[in-house]
């Protein structure tokens, strides 16, 4: 099995996971061994699998503007959360292939190999969900036929990623492709940067 092959069978399986109670607040029983990458690429999954619920809930149109305030607070944090996983996985990325000599004529690809990965993760999401419509039993049979035609196209984008995504993995351990991480530095949350948190002192 390749390595996006595994990253994949962790991501359905972590989103299996999640749908066993079905709650954003439920604690992640995270089933790899501490420190491993197969345990980061399953925490990541659970963070998707949570922040895609609270955009659920978020568009509730009887939802507490409260509440709502609330819940946007915490899919920023989501947010933060996600985007900080992904530059562990490009740490991990950037120390596995550290002594691989780059050849002359390398190139560097659109995004790094763990940017891709939270694709991936968002795509392993994606099918459980289109799956589940596609079962829906209350639902028309229309519904469920645009549905199954939605879930074969992403299926279909499965294979491309993973296939992608290894193909990238193998050029930079060979030396074809090489990485260059920029950390997302994102202005809005930092007090520093933000003229609303600044301008507010």
């Amino acid at each position: 099995m390749t390595f996006a092959e595994n990253a994949f069978d962790i991501f359905s399986g972590t989103t299996a996971l999640y749908h066993t109670t079905d709650c954003v607040d439920a604690p992640h029983a995270n089933p790899y061994s501490e420190g491993s990458i197969e345990a980061v690429l399953a925490a990541k999954n659970w963070i998707d699998a949570v922040q895609w619920h609270l955009e659920d809930i978020i568009r509730d149109p009887q939802i507490d503007p409260v509440a709502a305030l609330a819940l946007k607070r915490r899919i920023d944090k989501s947010n933060q959360d996600r985007t900080d996983m992904v530059e562990e996985l490009d740490t991990y990325f950037r120390s596995k292939y550290a002594d691989v000599k780059i050849l002359e004529n390398a190139t560097i690809n659109t995004e790094s190999p763990a940017w891709a990965l939270d694709r991936l993760s968002i795509l392993a999401l994606k099918i459980y969900h289109m799956q589940a419509e596609v079962d829906r039993t209350d639902a028309a049979p229309d519904h469920r036929e645009r549905c199954a035609a939605k879930l074969a196209v992403l299926l279909e984008q499965k294979t491309d990623l993973i296939t992608a995504i290894d193909q990238l993995l193998d050029d930079i351990a060979a030396g074809r492709k090489y990485m260059k991480v920029y950390r997302q530095m994102k202005m809005y949350n930092d007090p520093s940067t933000n003229p609303v948190l600044y301008g507010s002192k």
